[in-house]
């Protein structure tokens, strides 16, 4: 059956079909889609003159794609939210080069979802395994030194592991639709005093002199958009930050990419003062980018939190992702879940560093999301004391 398969790494995304491409996307979540990818690229937030250099392996079944995996070329480990900075300073120290390396992961994005894309009419077993050693063998032959796969779902980091990746265990905090009618049934779940806390913040803005929009698809117009790009200037510079993405690429979303987003605006008097902007696909939603020139208490936590839940329930939304920290998250009804990355090292001495300190880590993040959990507001967590009891938790 292999013999038939060829794999061609790519160095655009604009050498690959549009349509053969989207048909082998994950199902629930939306940041691989040829559309996304290429306002990432045709705006240069990645490409050969940034520090994420893109490469698609693509499956081919004759002329039929069926598989890809997207990777990038890391000169730093910057906007990849899994952190292995100690990894590189412990190279570093010890005479070892540790960039470049390799990345499967979307740029700037900590969303879980497939990263070893297959058609569904085809074994994904068998396909992955041909793309993985197709992306082993190009970063063995141009002296990678490594290679990591992040924010993985599980039946991906299983095959992974069986390939020589290492497992490794992070967290996020990620809201769970449990068939909430609305709004206070959610409430519901929380313990009093959080019920009372939402209640009043959510009231404080009610009585402001603000007005929260919730826009989706066509809805969204430019001057949308537009206020958008500026919030996302505001957050960048005052955190000191570099703004991994640029107007063009926001311009590109309003062109492309409509369909899959969702925005929350603040309005005071005819001015947009604050607001986020958020994707959805089928049963996930995912919250990426907020600002506000206004800073409205409590306003973040109704751009971000409070109007994406009820839009959830409204939508039949599994889980809402807010992004990447995590105490207000977990402080409003987000549980603590795991995330999963696996990565392989190809210098024999740091692996063998590397796999202890995973094990390890393993070990304490597992404890910790039990301990976290068991403190949330949420009261039916707080019964749950077992790690793999939890929905949704793998024990590895």
């Amino acid at each position: 059956m292999k013999s038939k398969f060829c794999t061609i790494i790519h160095e655009s995304i604009k050498e690959i079909d549009r349509e053969g491409f989207n048909t082998i996307q994950d199902p629930h979540n939306p940041f691989l889609e040829y559309e996304y990818i290429d306002a990432l690229e045709s705006s240069g937030c990645i490409g050969p003159s940034t520090n994420w250099i893109p490469r698609y392996i693509v499956l081919y079944d004759r002329q039929k794609i069926i598989g890809s995996i997207v990777f990038f070329i890391k000169l730093d480990s910057y906007g990849e939210y899994i952190f292995d900075w100690e990894w590189a300073r412990a190279y570093q120290r010890a005479g070892l080069r540790y960039y470049p390396k390799a990345v499967v992961a979307i740029p700037f994005t900590p969303t879980t979802g497939k990263r070893i894309l297959v058609h569904p009419d085809y074994d994904f077993e068998n396909c992955a395994s041909i793309m993985i050693d197709s992306l082993m063998e190009f970063c063995s032959v141009e002296n990678m030194s490594s290679i990591h796969c992040l924010f993985l779902d599980e039946q991906e980091m299983d095959l992974l592991t069986s390939k020589g990746f290492m497992p490794r265990i992070t967290h996020q905090y990620h809201w769970h639709n449990r068939e909430y009618s609305d709004f206070v049934d959610f409430l519901s779940d929380l313990k009093s005093s959080k019920r009372k806390q939402i209640r009043k913040e959510r009231r404080s803005i009610e009585e402001s002199d603000l007005e929260i929009k919730l826009l989706k698809g066509s809805e969204i117009e430019k001057e949308h958009i537009e206020a958008m790009w500026n919030f996302y200037c505001e957050t960048n510079s005052r955190k000191w930050g570099n703004a991994y993405l640029n107007r063009r690429f926001f311009e590109l979303i309003e062109e492309h990419f409509l369909h899959r987003t969702v925005m929350i605006l603040a309005k005071k008097g005819d001015k947009y003062v604050g607001g986020s902007i958020n994707f959805a696909k089928n049963s996930r939603l995912f919250g990426r980018y907020w600002g506000t020139t206004d800073h409205e208490q409590f306003l973040h936590f109704e751009c971000c939190y409070y109007k994406l839940i009820e839009y959830a329930i409204n939508n039949n939304v599994k889980i809402f992702e807010a992004g990447a920290q995590g105490e207000h998250k977990f402080l409003r009804g987000f549980a603590a879940v795991p995330i999963y990355s696996s990565h392989f090292i190809y210098e024999p001495s740091a692996k063998n560093a590397i796999k202890n300190y995973l094990e390890k880590e393993r070990n304490y993040m597992k404890n910790l999301i039990i301990s976290y959990n068991s403190q949330s507001p949420l009261k039916y967590l707080n019964k749950i004391s077992s790690y793999n009891k939890y929905p949704g938790i793998k024990y590895v």
